[in-house]
């Protein structure tokens, strides 16, 4: 069976110089090479789309599979991993307070991390467990707590991260003869107060008429009164003992009486 095309364009003889031997291909077709012509480029181009084949577009993108796209902290709906945040150095058996700002991760639940700040009643809102008091608490018991909360209701075998970002914005404050007298932050590294001498210090020292002996600290307890402690800032000086300042102190330097 020899192919022909209806059209087809003949060559001149011309331009063989031989006769080229006739092939046979698959199913018993046989090629007159002798009589080819540039009907072979038209076929070329037509036999695909006839036969309905679809010819891939050289400028279309290949799809690339899903799980070859890599996700990355910033893509929409991707939670930051605790490893990703910073923590703030934690003295030990540290209790919780209000306004502290802390981080919840609860493994294998994306969903559920969690960054905030705890509010004035020392609570955290929190994925499906709502507002939840943790001031009071030192971090490992608030981890716990957390763990037998999910434990209960949602989870089997929560295992939960809690860990600190951020202290609370803690003043005290400095009246009578210091230089600079007035309000200030509790430094970053001594979330659990400072000595009276440093505090006196922040506060631009002494003046020339203070004394030093008749220093003052007025404290809020919790039952609802003020405690007044008494220092003699002298003796603190030359190490016979030692006076914590604590957030929300109000420390009074007296004046020397000539």
């Amino acid at each position: 069976m020899t192919i022909r095309s209806a059209f087809e364009i003949r060559l001149s003889s011309k331009s063989y110089r031989r006769p080229l031997p006739n092939l046979r291909v698959r199913r018993g077709i046989k090629l007159d090479l002798n009589r080819w012509n540039v009907t072979v480029l038209v076929l070329s181009c037509a036999l695909p789309v006839r036969l309905g084949l679809a010819q891939p577009s050289p400028s279309a993108p290949a799809e690339v599979p899903r799980s070859a796209v890599p996700i990355s902290s910033s893509s929409p709906g991707a939670s930051l991993p605790l490893t990703s945040l910073t923590a703030v150095s934690v003295p030990s058996g540290y209790v919780l307070t209000a306004n502290d700002q802390v981080a919840v991760e609860v493994f294998g639940e994306d969903d559920l991390r969690t960054t905030g700040r705890l509010n004035s009643e020392g609570n955290l809102s929190l994925p499906l467990l709502g507002s939840i008091k943790l001031s009071g608490l030192t971090l490992t018991q608030a981890a716990s707590k957390l763990t037998e909360l999910y434990g209960r209701d949602y989870l089997v075998n929560p295992k939960v991260n809690l860990i600190l970002l951020g202290y609370a914005k803690r003043r005290f404050t400095v009246l009578g003869q210091v230089n600079r007298p007035g309000s200030f932050e509790m430094p970053e590294s001594s979330p659990g107060g400072i000595d009276i001498l440093e505090a006196i210090a922040i506060a631009g020292g002494y003046t020339r008429i203070a004394a030093p002996e008749r220093i003052s600290i007025r404290r809020h307890s919790d039952s609802g009164g003020d405690q007044i402690i008494k220092v003699d800032g002298k003796r603190v000086a030359r190490g016979s003992g030692s006076v914590r300042v604590e957030s929300g102190d109000t420390i009074t330097v007296g004046e020397s009486i000539f």
